[in-house]
């Protein structure tokens, strides 16, 4: 990157600076390059998108309103199209595409969509309407009778989910992105056949994996919540969710005994691959990115070494607190 005044030398800055967001002030890290020569302030299309997003997580999550992902998954767990969605909801013929594409709905909006996430409130809604009839109306209605059925079906496993990977709402924890059991687990799935990583390892691969691409895109990958223990930073529950992933044949884990001390390698099973379809291809970047930086490091000391000189590790570990995805900013191994 070069200055646009003088073609001299940049240095990307950052700092705590307040946006407003519907007239409401919001805090944000916000980043901006500094030319070196002439000392003016400028930013790119990247840099403003990823200070908008931030502002725009924050009042999200500040207000209870849905995330883009969740915003979209709740249409497609009904099978309809953006603009059908839009119709049962009352509004207007692109909107609801706009929000899956990162617009703020109205407050009036958002409770909508949060409505539409129960099928049961959702049939009511779809009967009360006049988008479906006839035969386009029985099957819609069957899909949503069978989304009733699933839900109580599924109770168990969301129960599952919420113990192992926490409250399952987006939040400054979780990266402003609904936890996902699936793609932490391809996650783990990834690493291990990559990597072969040992326990402790792995979850500073997460870590990474995680907060770096919310350093570049605002959202976390996985949304997995983390905390500092003595050992760096590592997934809530993370022994519980590996023993699942091992109960659920997606990967082994080889025990070692040494002199002085046990250890878990975590091994992938040949008729288990990684599944790259559920991530992007900035997601899919960043894994590829925390593999080949860590990749030749096979001492677990070392990587617990470097994740101890990281602040997000640094102001987090005294109290064992879970960590605030802000210090993704502040990374230093990548």
């Amino acid at each position: 990157m070069k200055s646009p005044f003088t073609g001299g030398e940049v240095v990307l800055k950052k700092e705590e600076r307040e946006m407003t967001v519907r007239k409401e002030t919001v805090k944000i890290v916000y980043h901006y390059f500094l030319c070196v020569d002439t000392k003016e302030q400028f930013t790119t299309d990247e840099l403003d998108q990823l200070n908008y997003v931030q502002a725009m997580n924050i009042y999200r999550e500040k207000h209870s309103f849905p995330f883009p992902d969740e915003i979209k998954s709740i249409r497609e767990k009904y099978g309809l199209s953006a603009s059908k969605m839009s119709e049962v909801l009352g509004f207007g013929i692109n909107m609801y595409r706009n929000y899956e594409a990162g617009e703020m709905p109205s407050a009036s909006n958002a409770k909508l969509i949060l409505l539409a996430k129960d099928p049961i409130q959702f049939k009511t809604l779809i009967e009360r309407s006049s988008v479906f009839e006839g035969k386009s109306l029985e099957k819609i209605l069957k899909t949503v009778n069978r989304k009733i059925e699933e839900e109580r079906v599924y109770y168990f496993e969301m129960k599952m989910k919420k113990y192992l990977l926490g409250n399952l709402i987006p939040s400054k924890y979780s990266g402003y992105i609904k936890p996902s059991l699936k793609k932490l687990t391809e996650m783990v799935i990834f690493f291990s056949q990559e990597l072969s990583p040992w326990k402790t390892s792995l979850n500073k691969l997460l870590f990474y994996s995680d907060f770096l691409n919310y350093r570049q895109t605002g959202y976390a990958i996985s949304g997995a919540n983390y905390r500092a223990i003595n050992l760096g930073p590592v997934p809530i529950n993370f022994d519980s969710i590996f023993e699942y992933m091992v109960n659920n044949k997606d990967i082994k884990i080889k025990y070692h005994d040494f002199e002085t001390n046990f250890g878990e390698q975590f091994k992938s099973l040949k008729d288990r691959p990684f599944n790259p379809e559920i991530f992007t291809e900035t997601e899919l970047k960043t894994l590829n990115i925390i593999a080949e930086k860590f990749r030749n490091i096979k001492n677990t000391k070392e990587i617990v070494d470097i994740s101890h000189k990281e602040k997000a590790w640094l102001d987090n570990e005294k109290k064992k607190s879970l960590i605030d995805y802000k210090y993704s900013f502040d990374l230093k191994a990548v």
